[in-house]
């Protein structure tokens, strides 16, 4: 059994951060809950991190939550998942949801439950090309949590969404692409390096642009056009008013490789 449920580094701007559960299939316990939340303090209490990427130890990405944490029995007490769900996963998806540097996620292996869904809150999913995503819930009497009712029927439409929950197929990386729910596939052994140089390649670009395209892309779902070109015109001209706006246009005008500060 590992000591430590996740790890933590950051290189080249980038906070990495490796569910560390590999015995389990970096099924969520609390302490893995716990260490997850205070290692996304550090990256959001450290400037110099400009883009955040989540992978998994060992074969497995995600298992989602860990069964044997709970006791569970015909005729034992009922457990309140509603109570796990409101202290753990909500806020955790509402953080990734919220931040303020671009996310990615390295899907190493499988992605199940809590796991496929806590993947598809990144902005940008990458998948070793045997990694699956399966919607488990329905196989023990239980509805998607962590975001899957709304990230699933947004990315894929809602007959693929409703068939991936009802059924619970394991959906292979490459139809996870086709389907639009999640950005690249990569040979396994090639996964955490073209990952790491994605992010590390974000983290050199303009990270308000970055935070404000990112707010108007997630919230556009809810409002009409007329909103949305407002929050537009108002994100854009804060954009405008920003250093890395005048870098970007003086580098393209020079013919110069910008150097971009960020926030």
């Amino acid at each position: 059994m590992t000591d430590n449920p996740i790890l933590f580094s950051v290189k080249e701007g980038v906070g990495i951060i490796t569910l560390n559960r590999p015995e389990k299939l970096n099924s969520f316990n609390e302490a893995q809950h716990i260490a997850l939340g205070e290692a996304l303090d550090k990256v959001e209490a450290d400037a110099t991190i400009r883009c955040l990427l989540l992978t998994g130890a060992g074969r497995g990405f995600c298992a989602g939550q860990d069964l044997s944490d709970r006791n569970v029995a015909p005729g034992s007490a009922p457990v309140d998942l509603g109570e796990t769900i409101g202290r753990f996963y909500n806020p955790l998806i509402k953080r990734l949801h919220r931040s303020n540097i671009p996310t990615i996620c390295a899907v190493n292996g499988v992605a199940a439950g809590a796991g496929a869904n806590l993947a598809l809150a990144f902005d940008i999913v990458l998948a070793a090309r045997s990694a699956k995503f399966v919607q488990v819930f329905s196989n023990i009497g239980l509805i998607p949590d962590s975001g899957g009712t709304y990230i699933l029927p947004r990315n894929i439409g809602q007959a693929r969404a409703m068939g991936l929950a009802l059924l619970a197929t394991p959906l292979k990386a490459e139809t996870a692409k086709d389907w639009g729910l999640i950005w690249d596939v990569y040979d396994d052994e090639l996964l955490f390096d073209e990952a790491f140089k994605m992010a590390a390649s974000l983290a050199k670009r303009p990270t308000l642009g970055f935070e404000l395209t990112r707010k108007a892309i997630r919230q556009s779902f809810d409002n009409d056009l007329d909103t949305q070109l407002a929050y537009e015109q108002k994100w854009q001209q804060q954009a405008g008013f920003s250093e890395d706006y005048k870098e970007g246009v003086g580098a393209f005008m020079a013919k110069r490789k910008p150097a971009f500060k960020g926030k």
